[in-house]
């Protein structure tokens, strides 16, 4: 796309006055009274009538039943949500931004997000010199975009003759670029992990290609640099249960989990052998995976499920045969999240694939719609886990996550209830992030054309 109509456009955009008079994404006053609305407040409590939050800056400073707030908002700016519906901004916690780097395609996804009520999203490896300015440009205002918390990622030597790698790490050797770092005997993990902590990544990914025995030391060593572990639930040939007992914080791809039933996991990350589904119970509890989340809740372990990733592609596959398939099937991959439910697992909600630029929503809805269609999850849990949980799997729950006095103001308004039906996440009024408002009829998405693909 030309870069100075796109620059011309995001003018346009910017100057288009939203809800309550307030110009898209600029800067809260100093005092903002929301008033009036009904407040599910993401931490899987029930929904609250005719609340009252106050906003000062990027922060919410008093939640209430209305009128209570009193004097506390005198001279601030009131914005009236009667009848309209308050959630905490949403959490995308597994998406890739920079794979290869591309600034114009990055920041369509972004403001995308953004306006579908994404304040948060979770970055799983990519070149971290490009996802790094876009968390510092968000951070700063200057684009549309969810805050970013991104890792670096950590893999046995085999996996960096994957081509992905060259596009990742350009000017390095794979496997020594900082954020991209082949381990294995003779590394010394505790100069691995600081040139990932200097990328000022959050977490380290372990992804592939590992033993045991790594995935244990990478892991206290993170530990004691106070970065978190993201890591595949199956590294290969490290099995789920070794993952599991090593400590990682969050896990991917509950589809994975399947692995453990084997009588010997795959050597290799290459092999895209699927999961022997036979040797899974065919229906209800699978007593191998049982108790992965024994350990899980144990370790205190969230799980990044991505179901809908293996169902969305499932269906895609029977319109392309030709392709080859995942690791497991869609039906496989409802069970088993519905197992980790049933289990109290907490599973945040995480996509890791990219619709096209045409789609006016963010992807992460569809992820909401899986856990409460396909899996069975309540509504009201199903909000809790794509806001808190995503923020305790990002490391920031401290700040946001739920809807509560000290918190970032990261809230959605919608105009119709979540809790009756989960499409209704898509009743998006407005999205404020940080303080600053971004109301939904300001958004106009950028198209496969003017992102130089074809539809």
């Amino acid at each position: 796309m030309n870069p100075f109509r796109l620059c011309a456009r995001r003018l346009a955009v910017s100057l288009i006055v939203g809800v309550a008079g307030f110009p898209a994404g600029a800067m809260a006053a100093d005092a903002v009274l929301y008033s009036n609305a009904t407040i599910i407040d993401g931490t899987g409590a029930p929904a609250r009538a005719r609340q009252d939050m106050l906003v000062e800056g990027d922060r919410i400073v008093a939640v209430g039943a209305h009128g209570s707030l009193g004097d506390r908002a005198a001279g601030g700016r009131k914005v009236d949500l009667a009848g309209r519906y308050v959630i905490p901004g949403l959490v995308d916690s597994h998406v890739h931004l920079a794979t290869p780097p591309n600034r114009v395609r990055a920041e369509a996804i972004l403001r995308r997000q953004l306006y579908g009520g994404v304040t948060a999203v979770r970055d799983m490896a990519d070149d971290l010199r490009a996802v790094g300015d876009l968390a510092r440009s968000s951070l700063a205002g200057e684009i549309a975009a969810p805050d970013i918390y991104y890792a670096a990622l950590m893999a046995g030597p085999l996996f960096f003759e994957d081509p992905r790698v060259l596009s990742v790490s350009l000017g390095f050797k794979p496997g020594n670029a900082p954020w991209m770092q082949a381990i294995d005997k003779s590394s010394d993990l505790r100069t691995a992990v600081t040139l990932a902590r200097g990328t000022s990544a959050t977490a380290i990914k372990i992804y592939a290609d590992l033993p045991a025995e790594r995935v244990r030391a990478i892991t206290a060593e993170a530990h004691r640099q106070h970065m978190m572990i993201w890591a595949h639930s199956s590294v290969f040939p490290a099995r789920p249960s070794e993952v599991i007992a090593a400590g990682a914080d969050v896990i991917s791809h509950v589809c994975y989990l399947g692995y453990e039933a084997q009588p010997k996991n795959l050597a290799a990350y290459e092999d895209r052998t699927p999961v022997q589904e036979a040797l899974l119970a065919p229906a209800g509890d699978d007593p191998v995976v049982a108790g992965l989340y024994r350990a899980m809740l144990k370790h205190g372990t969230i799980l990044d499920a991505t179901g809908n990733l293996f169902v969305k592609f499932e269906a895609d596959r029977k319109a392309h045969p030709e392709k080859k398939p995942l690791r497991c099937g869609g039906a496989q991959t409802i069970r088993l999240t519905q197992q980790a439910w049933r289990a109290g697992i907490p599973i945040s909600t995480g996509t890791d694939y990219v619709d096209p630029a045409s789609d006016r929503w963010p992807e992460v809805h569809e992820e909401l719609r899986y856990l409460a269609k396909d899996v069975g999850m309540p509504p009201l849990a199903v909000i809790r886990s794509a806001t808190l949980v995503g923020a305790q799997a990002a490391g920031q729950a401290t700040d946001m996550g739920s809807i509560e006095a000290g918190k970032l103001a990261n809230f959605v308004v919608l105009s119709a209830d979540p809790l009756a039906d989960i499409d209704n996440i898509e009743a998006i009024e407005m999205t404020v992030k940080r303080g600053r408002e971004y109301p939904r009829a300001d958004y106009l998405p950028v198209t496969q054309k003017e992102l130089g693909d074809d539809d």
